[in-house]
């Protein structure tokens, strides 16, 4: 007990070490614009492509919708910024909220008829539906904005608010899977017969997972919205939901830890060389095709980083050392 308040606390004092060093950073300029939007970009990937883990990874469905949720928040917050009266910090909070929900909302109605089908018939069902969302982001385009997209939105996204809304995003996805509904979740992945003879009800937590994928999607894709001050449906293509699915495939599905890693690595990459940016499918389609040949599982494969076993790691170093010495 002890040691978990120790381990704890120094991760509560690394984020806090690790967000004053970027602000400080962002507001002596040492980090400019560009960059900034960079580290933008990734954190709103970081939180999209842990919360796709949550149901390729842990679940074991493979799903290509995720760029829909996200388009289902981004213009869910952005249509309610742009008519809301309300004090800004509390239009941004409402609107974050709605579009979790609104996400979540779609996230059950694909997901009823989706779960209950199996292997490619997900991800050709979740492909069609993400495609049908950004079709109504366009047919409604009195409100929306159709193929010009929408222009004017409230600029209230900062490093600051995706930082830690970042953060609760991947503590509530990791408390849910060492949670004893995270073990169900891992269950059904591992073999639904065996978990549903033991009483797990299989469709119910496959759309709890779907529905909190669906809806860190949505609160992701409204930070997007007040980030970018314009919406084009276009960014919110299939190719966006490959995108995110490499993230996790080449990070390892079922490691939040290698989610994390691998999207910082792919979103930071093609911006930084931003000659070859046009070439980015092409490069993780390379990178893709040398993860499966060489390492199948991903990177990280179920593994996490963890700060305790490095701890226990050192100590056991020390113990070692200790031993030898008395001999």
């Amino acid at each position: 007990m002890k040691n978990n308040f120790k381990y704890t606390a120094f991760i509560v004092l690394l984020l806090l070490v690790t967000y004053f060093v970027f602000v400080f950073l962002i507001s002596s300029k040492t980090i400019n614009n560009y960059y900034q939007g960079i580290l933008m970009l990734i954190m709103i990937n970081v939180m999209l492509a842990v919360s796709l883990n949550l149901v390729t990874g842990f679940l074991g469905q493979l799903t290509l919708g995720h760029a829909g949720f996200m388009a289902i928040g981004a213009y869910v917050s952005a249509l309610f910024t742009k008519v809301s009266e309300l004090p800004d910090i509390l239009s941004f909070v409402i609107a974050l909220i709605l579009a979790g929900i609104a996400a979540a909302a779609a996230g059950i109605i694909i997901g009823i008829p989706a779960l209950r089908l199996k292997g490619d018939y997900i991800a050709i069902l979740t492909l069609s539906a993400g495609e049908i969302i950004r079709g109504l982001i366009i047919y409604f385009d009195e409100y929306t904005g159709g193929s010009r997209g929408m222009k004017m939105i409230p600029a209230y996204s900062n490093f600051s608010n995706v930082f830690w809304i970042m953060i609760i995003t991947i503590f509530v996805i990791y408390s849910i899977i060492h949670s004893r509904h995270g073990r169900a979740v891992i269950a059904i992945r591992e073999d639904e017969i065996a978990a549903e003879s033991v009483g797990i009800n299989i469709v119910n937590y496959k759309l709890f997972a779907f529905c909190i994928s669906a809806f860190f999607a949505g609160v992701a894709g409204a930070l997007f919205a007040h980030y970018n001050t314009l919406l084009d449906p276009n960014n919110f293509d299939y190719n966006y939901s490959i995108e995110m699915l490499i993230m996790v495939v080449f990070g390892g599905m079922g490691s939040l830890t290698g989610s994390i890693v691998a999207a910082l690595g792919l979103t930071a990459l093609p911006q930084i060389l931003s000659d070859f940016s046009n070439y980015r499918m092409l490069l993780y389609s390379i990178l893709l095709i040398i993860i499966m040949l060489f390492k199948p599982s991903g990177l990280f494969g179920t593994h996490e980083f963890s700060i305790m076993a490095i701890g226990g790691l050192f100590k056991g170093k020390k113990s070692k050392t200790k031993k030898r010495g008395d001999l």
